[in-house]
């Protein structure tokens, strides 16, 4: 299905996803079908009191069968959050197309993904 016309759009709904990182990639928000998503902000969080994590956050294009990454094993400090994209610097995601994470230690890094889902 072709992307929709964002410039005359029917409806944007605000979601936002969060959960916990584990040491396998995973998929966090996927394009649902008839759907594009501008990706606003994505938010990796060191919820471990001690320990430094790394967190490794990918672009999945669905067209090209490709992942990029968008940030590779970076470390997150005990206790402190890194803002890996905001609203400056968002990307839309197509139909299929994923934003997906993992993190160096399972449990120690969430991550909040903000976006807007719009249809024509």
């Amino acid at each position: 299905m072709a992307a929709p016309n964002i410039v005359n759009v029917a409806t944007i709904t605000g979601q936002t996803v969060p959960g916990t990182l584990t040491t396998s990639n995973s998929a966090w928000v996927t394009c649902a079908s008839e759907y594009v998503y501008k990706v606003n902000s994505i938010i990796v969080a060191n919820i471990d009191g001690t320990n430094t994590a790394t967190a490794t956050v990918y672009f999945y294009d669905s067209s090209a069968g490709a992942r990029y990454q968008i940030i590779h094993q970076v470390p997150v400090p005990p206790g402190t959050s890194l803002n890996v994209m905001d609203r400056n610097s968002g990307i839309y995601l197509e139909e299929g197309d994923k934003i997906e994470g993992m993190a160096s230690a399972a449990s120690d890094l969430t991550m909040i993904v903000s976006y807007d889902a719009i249809t024509d």
